[in-house]
């Protein structure tokens, strides 16, 4: 599974402005709803449902949510990195600046596991979180998101 597999040029946001973690899932549903063809509200009430088991702000600034929807048919990602850093009740209590949101079928099991996993490594890699910080455009933040998996492949 690779990032590309999952992430198009239009799913990437570059300074989305949110001031809360819901009105950035809100934000990243809506997009998400144009991509899926699923409705932006079921999409939000998902990764909700998944947040209030735990937070997915998995510290150092990011963020994966994530959930399982039943009409779609593949995985697909959102990235967005933030204008502003919000609070997302992240695991270190630090604000959360870059939000990488996977959605899965139901059906997904493994694969759903596997990007996850690569969506994690990626972001866990402090010079990547550093250039996706410091880059100028959404299409500057797709081409390090894609082109950093297959220079760690």
């Amino acid at each position: 599974m690779e990032i590309e597999q999952i992430l198009t040029p239009e799913s990437v946001v570059d300074s989305l402005r949110a001031s809360s973690k819901r009105q950035a899932l809100q934000e990243l549903s809506e997009r998400a709803a144009v991509i899926t063809g699923i409705s932006g509200r079921e999409l939000l009430e998902t990764i909700l449902g998944r947040e209030r088991l735990g937070t997915t702000g998995v510290g150092h600034g990011v963020a994966i949510p994530h959930g399982r929807i039943d009409k779609i048919d593949r995985l697909y990602g959102l990235f967005a990195r933030l204008a502003e850093p919000i609070d997302f009740e992240a695991i270190d209590d630090e604000p959360v600046d870059l939000i990488f949101m996977l959605l899965a079928p139901e059906s997904a099991g493994a694969d759903h596991l596997k990007a996850l996993a690569k969506v994690s490594r990626l972001l866990r890699d402090k010079s990547i979180c550093d250039k996706l910080r410091g880059s100028d455009s959404a299409d500057a933040l797709y081409i390090l998101l894609t082109d950093t998996q297959a220079d760690a492949a």
